[in-house]
């Protein structure tokens, strides 16, 4: 089989990872501006943007469709009524959006995950009434107090991912920084922080503690995505399987770490614009796993095209990086056309 070009000089590409903020939430993102005032007010004009320049460079830059994300998300807000309350207003707000703009957005929902059981409820009204394509989560959730981390593997969550894989629907991890009580390894160098590095081991560890506690055979129908490339994952998944054996410490599945991996896990683009990590990953993980993200708007939606579009891939995995695994993974066939193949 041959996959047939797409029109290029039109939208064709699907992305997500594409994040928005509201105003509950919108001063979470302030430390992720570059310092300067006007940086501050261009990053807080695009997260809170719907119709402007959002959609105006996804025409630039060829994306038909996004999948918009509240991050930093709910997971930070550690009194568990407002939440809730927060977590529900968020997504009202974005299923405006995608009503007024259905042939360009949907949505991931926000959960309140410091009440298990409401992130249930909240899950399926996203799902079921809004319309809403999945999850995303900013890895662990503070509860009660401000110095607390409860990760998605611990038991009072099995429940949620009970759901979830009822739902069929996938869970995107997002990063967040560890808490500021376990940044000992980044004191003194503040540029470790952030979307340098402590993201990318933070979510690591996260992935990595859901493949160790059992998630899986529990719940072998799940569908996590990991972004900027699985988190360094597809370079160190051999070694962290290696140690398993020679040196198991009680992890107790019922599969290689490797296979859940390769099962279980999407990988994006987002915020890795680099050819060899790409052809690493898709020697490690095969080309039908990996989805095209730019991570807007921390990251730039016009970088990820101009690499994208020279990227040095088949043209095959190109076209099913940038449309057709987001559409399969996300059932989107029946709602935007498909990319036609010839024999």
């Amino acid at each position: 089989m041959k996959f047939d070009r797409p029109d290029f000089n039109k939208p064709w590409k699907l992305s997500l990872e594409d994040h928005f903020q509201t105003p509950d939430t919108l001063e979470s993102a302030a430390r992720y501006a570059t310092g300067s005032k006007e940086a501050w007010q261009k990053l807080s004009s695009n997260l809170l943007d719907f119709t402007k320049q959002r959609v105006e460079q996804m025409d630039q830059t060829g994306i038909e469709l996004s999948i918009l994300s509240l991050a930093p998300g709910i997971e930070e807000i550690y009194d568990k009524k407002r939440a809730v309350q927060v977590a529900r207003r968020t997504n009202d707000l974005v299923a405006n959006a995608t009503a007024n703009n259905p042939n360009r957005f949907r949505s991931f929902a926000a959960l309140p995950l410091q009440d298990p059981e409401e992130a249930i409820k909240e899950l399926i009204r996203c799902i079921k009434e809004l319309g809403f394509v999945g999850a995303l989560i900013s890895g662990f959730s503070q509860i009660g107090v401000e110095d607390t981390s409860y990760y998605l593997d611990i038991p009072m969550y099995r429940q949620f991912w009970a759901e979830v894989e009822r739902l069929d629907v996938p869970v995107y991890l997002h990063p967040r920084e560890p808490l500021p009580s376990q940044q000992k390894a980044y004191e003194g160098h503040p540029w470790l922080l952030g979307a340098a590095w402590a993201f990318g081991v933070e979510t690591a560890t996260h992935a990595l503690r859901l493949i160790g506690s059992g998630l899986f055979d529990e719940y072998p129908g799940l569908k996590v995505i990991l972004g900027h490339l699985g988190e360094m994952l597809p370079f160190a998944i051999w070694r962290f399987e290696h140690r398993q054996v020679v040196d198991p410490r009680g992890m107790k599945v019922d599969k290689k770490p490797s296979i859940y991996f390769y099962k279980n896990f999407f990988v994006t683009t987002s915020g890795a614009f680099r050819t060899q990590a790409l052809i690493n990953t898709i020697l490690e993980m095969g080309a039908d796993r990996i989805l095209y993200s730019t991570d807007y708007p921390y990251e730039s939606m016009v970088e990820c095209e101009e690499w994208f579009s020279s990227v040095d891939i088949s043209l095959e995995d190109q076209i099913k990086i940038g449309r057709l695994n987001t559409m399969k993974l996300f059932k989107l066939e029946n709602t935007l056309s498909k990319v036609s193949l010839a024999a």
